[in-house]
């Protein structure tokens, strides 16, 4: 793989905003699957998106009040990894979101 130059990241900085919604994710590697930089952030994206799943279908399970207590601050927390890694795509940035960043399922 190609090490990110800036023409590639703004050529794809707009796909790679893509790849933080949880329906449309994984649309950057098919349209720019040759970039490092929409490829880091598709993998930041499936991590946000696996969080995002797991983290309402424990909440699902879990007795009334303390899913009621904590499903507004899973999706406080979940709008602030959204955020995060938009702000980095903006900027140009290949910066790992906190917590769960650093690992890789996209290669």
């Amino acid at each position: 793989m190609m090490k990110e130059t800036n023409k590639d990241i703004q050529d794809n900085k707009l796909v790679s905003i893509v790849a933080y919604l949880p329906i449309l994710f994984l649309i950057p590697l098919f349209v720019a699957k040759e970039s490092p930089f929409a490829r880091f952030h598709t993998n930041q994206g499936v991590l946000v998106t696996i969080v995002w799943a797991a983290g309402y279908l424990l909440l699902a399970i879990l007795p009334g009040l303390i899913s009621g207590l904590l499903t507004p601050l899973f999706g406080i927390l979940m709008l602030v990894l959204f955020i995060l890694g938009v702000v980095n795509v903006s900027n140009g940035q290949m910066k790992p979101l906190p917590v769960f960043g650093e690992t890789q399922i996209i290669k």
